[in-house]
């Protein structure tokens, strides 16, 4: 096989992509895979921009993708990180109720959870949750025991490390942006300012840029990606003795986001947020970042106008989080009421891809279509990262049954 001739070409680096070509690898070790990502790093941005927590399975809809992957996943991730030796804590983390019209939908969680098969789950009251969180105020909660957290950068670098190791002929190229797919009988040929790669089947899996990708590919598709940043602040040195691991509120059931929270990071510190705001530039992580290009496609999309439509009130007390830090507190005071302002400090942000169909929903559920000789990944929110390897076995067993891969 020629030097640039490749079974597979995965399109993106994130945690997906590279969970899809080690899984793929595990089953056919004498595949010729190839990832192209374009920044100069892995996991460059969903991946390295979340905050690192090992998602339960709590939340899902059972019986969704999500549901069943995270849930999966996460047993698999932890394991995965023991085996490797990746640093992560399993610390557990509650869900609490602040008031009376929070409890019926809490109970929902609960419920989902147990429907799920997420082991540990505890209903709570308040004495229970100042014993776990001392400075958090509550009428009753969740204990979800088997939530953790890890770096998923780390877990990504593994997978690059394990394939490069493992799988000879199989390799990650980073700096390799790809721009065009040519179609010839039998391969295509995917397109970087670096290099032609000629790949028999192809898989894309590029995160912010999942739409423009796969239409590029030549896939018809009547999703659009829109992204939201998350900001967040960190607790100062004063502020860091108020929250032990990880603490939650009910999460609103209108919106696939899980509202303001506390996560202590595996590195160190503790970061609150984040918020949910409408970003001008899909890889925007400041509050004033642009994209005349990302912004006319956002605003073409009629999708986009029906969101805004429905979700007006949501959308402007997010954007009130995004610029006042007084506004940020006073959310951060429904779980902690003594937490004052010099205890945050600004912290980072992220930019989650959040797929919209065409009448303004939300695509709520992992998307994954097949298109000939190639698999999209078309929408794959959190808890995508904690589903990596759940994900990758997936997409390996799509692979072969519409890949000639034995």
């Amino acid at each position: 096989m020629e030097n640039n001739q490749f079974d597979i070409i995965i399109v993106g680096g994130g945690i997906v992509g590279l969970a899809s070509a080690y899984k793929i690898n595990v089953k056919y070790p004498n595949k010729k895979i190839l990832v192209l990502e374009k920044e100069e790093v892995v996991a460059a941005h969903q991946t390295g921009h979340n905050s690192g927590v090992i998602h339960s399975g709590l939340y899902y809809k059972p019986g969704t993708y999500k549901a069943k992957n995270c849930v999966d996943g996460r047993r698999e991730l932890v394991a995965f990180a023991k085996e490797h030796k990746i640093p992560h804590d399993i610390c557990g983390k509650i869900v609490v109720a602040t008031e009376e019209s929070e409890l019926a939908h809490m109970n929902k969680v609960y419920n989902n959870g147990i429907a799920n098969g997420v082991e540990g789950i505890e209903k709570i009251d308040a004495k229970r949750i100042k014993e776990i969180e001392p400075y958090c105020i509550g009428i009753a909660g969740l204990w979800v025991g088997c939530t953790g957290i890890i770096d998923y950068a780390d877990v990504s670098r593994k997978y690059v490390e394990l394939i490069h190791g493992k799988f000879s002929g199989s390799k990650v190229l980073t700096g390799h942006e790809v721009t065009a797919f040519e179609k010839h009988a039998g391969y295509t040929e995917v397109i970087t300012p670096k290099g032609k790669f000629k790949g028999t089947y192809i898989i894309t899996c590029a995160g912010l840029q999942s739409d423009r990708i796969s239409k590029k590919e030549g896939a018809k598709i009547d999703t659009a990606i829109v992204g939201f940043r998350g900001d967040y602040f960190d607790l100062t040195d004063k502020g860091l003795s108020k929250v032990r691991n990880l603490i939650y509120p009910v999460p609103n059931p209108k919106y696939p986001f899980l509202g303001v929270h506390f996560t202590r990071m595996i590195h160190g510190g503790t970061e609150c947020g984040p918020n949910a705001v409408f970003v001008f530039k899909r890889e925007g992580y400041g509050k004033t970042d642009f994209s005349l290009k990302d912004t006319a496609e956002a605003f073409s999309f009629g999708g986009t106008w029906k969101f805004f439509a429905k979700n007006m009130k949501f959308g402007l007390d997010e954007y009130r989080g995004a610029f006042s830090k007084k506004y940020f507190l006073k959310r951060l005071h429904k779980l902690i009421p003594t937490l004052e302002m010099d205890d945050l400090k600004p912290g980072r942000a992220g930019v989650r891809a959040m797929a919209l169909a065409p009448e303004g929903e939300m695509i709520d559920d992992f998307k994954i279509e097949v298109n000939g000789n190639t698999i999209h990944v078309l929408n794959a929110p959190s808890p995508a990262a904690t589903s990596s390897l759940a994900i990758g076995t997936a997409i390996q067993e799509m692979a072969t049954e519409h890949f000639n891969l034995g």
